[in-house]
């Protein structure tokens, strides 16, 4: 195992940057996901510390060791592909230990490393069959065990679970997130998914357009939020914006454009500027007295309801905990809980830090 380090990184294609001075630090053992929108640079980013792509300018470390010239095969890394990448004419078993084969590993070797990772992951009854005799889940298992039985320094998961149903992807979290705390081997995850992001890694870096957001703990990112990107890219359903001001004479009020007044945590420092109000879905309750919603949808999903509705003259959602009869055209009270709400510079979309 090893830790790695990515030190002003920047990848250019021709004259278009698309990585543009990343500073990331990986601790050893750390289960990290890089996260972000399609285009935002994390496939490269984990390309170029496979040595799949060549960087413009700074340093990749694994180790005490810059890697930046080494090739593929000497970083000591295993990598687990979207597609699984497996051979169709060879087993199970052949499949995992091929990488072992082409080190001219003798043959008991081999089985004895390939034995072990398939009891792992509950492949040890699938070692003779061949791919096309496989589920999704379970070809992902193997490319899993193909990496598995190299023993790297550092795993790295491009996409793995996007071609999976939904129910298979939910499973295959757990198994890839258990692996992890029985191997502790350091792990870089690439995903677009923010809920892969939330449940599985012990730090994420949030990407958008070739350079870190910001970087931390899965609920540091999900209370804290950075600025407006954060704010909205985690989180599901996403955070709902209002913009408007702060009342001058009363910085813990918060003006909408249509005049509404909304309950906020005053900013350490009071300003006149206009903000953006950052509210989470699941921060509203319903309440027999409170601020008015007039509802556009509302979907039952059985232990929550998702309302669509109307607030301060902006649209937003809502998720609450208990089931709401309410009908489109129709009002609720709500209470909003102050302590979970955001204030946003609306011009740098920087968060303002509350004053307690």
């Amino acid at each position: 195992m090893a830790s790695v380090d990515f030190v002003n990184v920047r990848k250019s294609f021709g004259t278009h940057p698309v990585i543009k001075g990343v500073d990331i630090e990986i601790a050893d053992g750390e289960f990290v996901i890089l996260v972000g929108p399609s285009g935002c640079g994390k496939s490269t980013l984990l390309r170029m510390l496979a040595g799949l792509e060549n960087i413009s300018d700074g340093e990749i470390r694994i180790g005490k060791d810059v890697v930046n010239n080494l090739p593929p095969k000497e970083r000591d890394i295993a990598m687990v592909f979207q597609n699984y990448a497996l051979y169709p004419h060879m087993s199970v078993a052949d499949n995992m230990g091929f990488s072992l084969k082409l080190k001219g590993a003798s043959k008991a070797d081999i089985e004895k490393r390939v034995k072990p990772a398939a009891e792992i992951l509950g492949l040890s009854k699938l070692l003779d069959r061949y791919p096309r005799q496989l589920s999704g889940g379970q070809r992902q298992r193997v490319a899993m065990g193909r990496a598995i039985v190299r023993d790297p320094q550092v795993f790295l998961f491009d996409e793995p679970l996007s071609n999976l149903d939904a129910k298979l992807r939910v499973a295959m979290r757990a198994e890839i997130k258990e692996l992890h705390q029985r191997l502790k081997t350091t792990t870089v995850y690439v995903t677009h998914d923010q809920i892969e992001a939330m449940t599985m890694a012990d730090k994420i870096v949030v990407m958008h357009d070739g350079i870190v957001e910001q970087i931390g703990a899965p609920l540091d990112l999900y209370d804290q939020p950075a600025n407006l990107f954060v704010a909205g890219f985690i989180g599901s359903p996403a955070m709902n914006f209002i913009k408007g001001k702060l009342d001058p004479a009363d910085s813990s009020r918060f003006i909408a454009e249509d005049g509404s007044v909304l309950p906020a945590r005053a900013p350490r420092q009071a300003t006149d500027k206009p903000l953006i109000y950052g509210l989470r879905p699941e921060s509203l309750r319903i309440s027999g007295t409170g601020i008015p919603l007039t509802v556009v949808v509302t979907e039952p999903t059985g232990s929550e309801t998702h309302m669509t509705a109307k607030l301060a003259g902006t649209d937003v959602t809502c998720v609450f905990h208990e089931r709401v009869a309410a009908q489109p055209g129709e009002t609720v009270q709500v209470a909003i809980d102050v302590g979970s709400t955001h204030l946003f510079d609306s011009a740098s979309g920087q968060r303002l830090e509350p004053a307690a």
